[in-house]
């Protein structure tokens, strides 16, 4: 009896055993089956490590690239082709952050009862992306084989319609790997981040205005130069006395430096994490780089990291939020790359509802930033050279190193539409990558 009692809670103990596994491996299946289903040795998907089925649109339907047996089909032009390889992807899968590689379990079109068969899983095995083939290509002429990026989403509903960097190359013809350039297959905006340079007073100023009380009455005095514990902060040329407006107009080193050795290190951490550049956001499954800052230092540093230099790295979407977030005082929807999938689209044509917003400024602040960066254009950077888009915007010139020409920044909004342009090594901000957010904006809002 002892025996057939040991035996059968053995039997018991087996199957349960059995039937855990089992719902493991059903629950396994449910949250990983998509990815199991795109992996390279599914020879129902791939041919000779080649993506076979899938394809990838661009937000108005313009094919940016088919895959099939016999390979993948680019679109016939060649602009649209280098323009958009960052969002599209490469033949060798190179660029991680692309469609035809981070969206590719959505083309397999993999369900958990039918698995992989398009007849039976009513899939089209395409994705539409929220990017304009023709905002890129114009993205792509305006940045004329200078290395950077351009980044623009709308604010509103979170979808990127311009993501572009650069160097680029054409992913429908044979590449020498030892000739491709460094950094071709990274997109920039998502997976680097940068020196901000005065950029990032915007955010100096969202803590100034938050944290001292007299911020509006206030008056500085620029002469050019001034010293925090016995070490020269410099200006280009002496500012005269202004008001905060005028601080930022004139993109006053001094007065920014100084601003942020008063507010402290601690304040200053707190506003990049607040503002969310310390963060990594979630593009359809894609993370992007989360920003890093050091204000744990001596006050000098602390004055550089004020204005944009010192340890100060950005990722430039997260700075592009940030835009997004003033222009809708203090709230913007998190942007997203996929418009639809297959025949259905994804629910509300109000992005912001799937992706869901962020809020990072009071609604007080968002609208003073708004209303400085607008006189910043109209006092400095020239309406006349920005038709017809009402533009609040910052320039930035951020130095990279001795001996390199600084890169060159432009963020800001117009409309709808938040935007984060960097020509690395370019020089001037407003005067080089001034030029190129002008560009892509008046095709975007035509």
């Amino acid at each position: 009896m002892k025996k057939l009692e040991g035996r059968a809670i053995l039997c018991l103990t087996l199957a349960a055993a059995l039937i855990l596994g089992l719902v493991y491996f059903i629950f396994r299946l449910e949250t990983n089956g998509s990815q199991w289903a795109s992996f390279y040795a599914n020879k129902h998907i791939y041919t000779n490590g080649q993506l076979a089925v899938g394809a990838v649109y661009d937000r108005d339907g313009t094919v940016l690239v088919k895959n099939s047996k016999e390979g993948s089909k680019y679109n016939d032009d060649p602009e649209i082709r280098r323009a958009t390889l960052h969002v599209t992807g490469d033949k060798g899968f190179n660029i991680v952050t692309a469609a035809n590689n981070a969206f590719r379990g959505k083309m397999v079109g993999y369900n958990f009862v039918t698995g992989t068969n398009p007849i039976l899983t009513g899939s089209s095995r395409k994705v539409n992306l929220t990017i304009d083939a023709d905002a890129n290509v114009e993205a792509y002429r305006a940045l004329a084989g200078r290395n950077g990026f351009v980044s623009v989403y709308n604010w509103k509903t979170g979808e990127i319609v311009c993501l572009v960097s650069m160097p680029t190359l054409d992913p429908a013809q044979e590449v020498n790997k030892d000739s491709v350039p460094t950094g071709t297959y990274i997109n920039k905006a998502l997976s680097s981040k940068f020196t901000p340079g005065s950029t990032f007073k915007l955010v100096t100023t969202a803590a100034a205005l938050e944290n001292i009380d007299d911020i509006n009455t206030r008056t500085f005095t620029c002469t050019g130069s001034t010293l925090i514990d016995g070490e020269k902060i410099t200006c280009p040329k002496a500012h005269g006395t202004m008001d905060i407006y005028g601080a930022l107009s004139n993109s006053c080193n001094c007065a920014y430096a100084s601003l942020a050795v008063e507010l402290g290190g601690d304040i200053m951490a707190e506003y990049t994490e607040k503002l969310g550049l310390t963060s990594s956001y979630d593009v359809d499954g894609i993370k992007t780089a989360p920003g890093s800052f050091n204000f744990d230092t001596y006050n000098i540093n602390i004055g550089w990291a004020g204005i944009g230099q010192f340890e100060d790295e950005v990722n430039p979407l997260s700075m592009m939020v940030y835009m997004g977030a003033i222009a809708g005082d203090g709230k913007a929807a998190k942007p997203c790359l996929i418009k639809s999938t297959g025949k259905s689209l994804l629910p509300g044509s109000d992005s912001s509802a799937r992706a869901g917003t962020v809020s990072l400024l009071s609604s007080e602040t968002a609208k003073q930033i708004k209303d400085m960066m607008r006189n910043n254009v109209k006092s400095n950077y020239g309406d006349s050279n920005y038709p017809g888009l009402e533009l609040h915007a910052k320039s930035g010139t951020a130095e990279v190193g001795s001996g390199k020409a600084p890169h060159s920044w432009f963020c800001g909004f117009s409309g709808d539409y938040a935007f984060v342009v960097c020509v690395e090594n370019g020089g001037y901000g407003a005067y080089v990558a001034g030029p190129v957010a002008n560009r892509v904006l008046q095709q975007i809002t035509k």
